[in-house]
């Protein structure tokens, strides 16, 4: 049996039942929203140290530094990062993981999560998946199923087989679809049905096989794009062309609900998958009214209710509320009724339809070097705050369209403006022309704050040529 587990972790969703906290440019698991950290840096740490191997992620090339800087700040080197070019779903992910894993030893062991879990007792999830890593050594597939404490619409369920005397885990009967009430109460009353974590744990060779025999296409796909990959800074580039001819299917649509080696171990201890407002609200500290609060707020005569504030400059202030959710960003406002959050997903297709920024973007920007965020936008105008890491720096690069004045209000920055380099310390500003070829650095050792001022005909993200980048970025807004 395998020493150590590899933990796979996937983080490539946006997360859109959780706007406006959530969105496609920044979504949920990288966001903290309850617990220590975000809840990808959860997911991390829960698998790691004593049992388990470095993790792989698969992510994209949006998150890819995101990623990093996530599991530095936990001190958690990652063994591998593999970027997909667009996503494909579950099944190509973990599979493509799995071939990397494979490479070293194809006996070992996947513990295959997502991202955007959380899960109060590590230790407790732990004790879990060692329960299911005799089954998974033998050439099982290991699922992790969640005794329900209500009829819970939102979830699929596993319906378990009688469990030998004495054994660690369960036979699964099949996979149940998200019920309605009525049946979800009876899955209830029966005591067989278990919630259905997606958390898979499998040898690196069983989950190969079952691709060979059920998705062959999709096997010869992924495996191309693994084996085409290119190193980039530390990352593992699929190829494009094998991957984007994968199909877009789900582990449990592919393999999962076509296998007959699956087996089932009950998880004991709190888990959600925070798909909503809601299941924010009961894992939020609600107090004996039902209110669960966040951030500067402030509840008067309010009951079970969610009030969550983002910003320490913003008060959010609720006065007799029921059954209602409310979460306030710096650029948009959630107020809805606690029945109607499943519905928040239309919310942002609406958006989408109406070219609203907001649906997806944040005035905060997370870029590798650090973070821009925008104070205000007019016509021809844009003013942006930026902060740049120790020893990080922006692209050497040109604008077509707009020029730009930098003050620099905390730190030093090194600026490059075409020939000239000079240092640009507090209460110090320059101006870079339209079309010079510049760079900012920050030299020294805490965060360099500046603010920027645009002007121009122009003003979107996409107006840069870049010349030279340490982060290998390419053209366009990010790269």
């Amino acid at each position: 049996m395998a020493n150590n587990i590899t933990p796979v972790i996937l983080c490539g969703g946006s997360g859109t039942r959780l706007w406006p906290l959530s969105r496609r440019s920044y979504p949920k698991q990288f966001v903290p929203i309850v617990g220590d950290g975000s809840l990808f840096q959860q997911s991390a740490k829960r698998c790691h140290g004593n049992g388990y191997n470095a993790p792989v992620v698969v992510t994209n090339s949006d998150f890819r530094f995101i990623v990093t800087q996530q599991l530095a700040s936990e001190g958690i080197d990652p063994g591998a990062i593999l970027i997909e070019p667009d996503a494909r779903n579950t099944a190509p992910a973990l599979l493509a993981a799995a071939f990397v894993v494979a490479q070293s030893d194809p006996e070992g062991l996947i513990l295959a999560a997502p991202s955007d879990h959380y899960i109060e007792q590590p230790e407790v999830f732990r004790q879990t998946v060692a329960r299911g890593t005799e089954a998974a050594a033998q050439g099982r597939i290991v699922t992790f199923g969640i005794a329900p404490d209500r009829p819970e619409t939102g979830y699929g369920y596993l319906e378990l087989g009688e469990m030998a005397e004495g054994a660690a885990v369960h036979p699964l009967t099949r996979f149940v679809e998200k019920p309605n009430e009525v049946r979800a109460t009876e899955m209830l009353t029966a005591g067989n049905f278990m919630w259905n974590s997606g958390i898979f744990l499998y040898s690196a060779k069983t989950l190969i096989a079952a691709f060979e025999t059920y998705q062959p296409e999709l096997l010869s796909n992924v495996r191309k794009a693994v084996e085409e990959a290119q190193a980039d800074l530390g990352f593992l580039r699929l190829a494009p062309e094998p991957w984007g001819e994968s199909e877009d299917i789900s582990i449990d649509y592919a393999i999962m609900e076509k296998v007959d080696n699956l087996s089932v171990v009950i998880h004991d201890g709190d888990w959600s998958d925070l798909g909503g407002w809601e299941a924010v609200r009961q894992h939020g500290n609600a107090d004996e009214n039902g209110l669960a609060t966040s951030g500067p707020v402030t509840a008067v005569e309010c009951s079970n209710t969610l009030l969550r504030s983002e910003s320490d400059a913003q008060q959010l202030v609720g006065l007799g509320l029921d059954n209602i959710v409310a979460i306030a960003m710096p650029d948009a406002v959630l107020v809805a009724d606690r029945s109607r959050v499943p519905d928040v997903g239309k919310v942002v297709k609406t958006l989408r339809a109406e070219n609203v920024v907001q649906a997806d973007t944040f005035p905060k920007d997370h870029r590798p070097w650090g973070f821009f965020e925008t104070l205000t936008l007019g016509e021809r105008f844009q003013v942006k705050r930026i902060v740049v890491n120790p020893g990080a720096a922006l692209s050497l690069q040109s604008h077509v369209h707009r020029a730009e004045h930098w003050i620099v209000v905390s730190g030093t920055a090194r600026v490059t403006i075409d020939d000239d380099v000079k240092l640009v310390t507090e209460n110090q500003s320059v101006f870079i022309p339209l079309g010079a070829v510049h760079r900012m650095e920050n030299p020294g050792k805490v965060p360099m704050e500046l603010i920027e001022v645009q002007t121009g005909s122009y003003l979107g993200e996409d107006d840069i040529i870049r010349y030279e980048d340490v982060y290998s970025r390419g053209q366009g807004a990010k790269g």
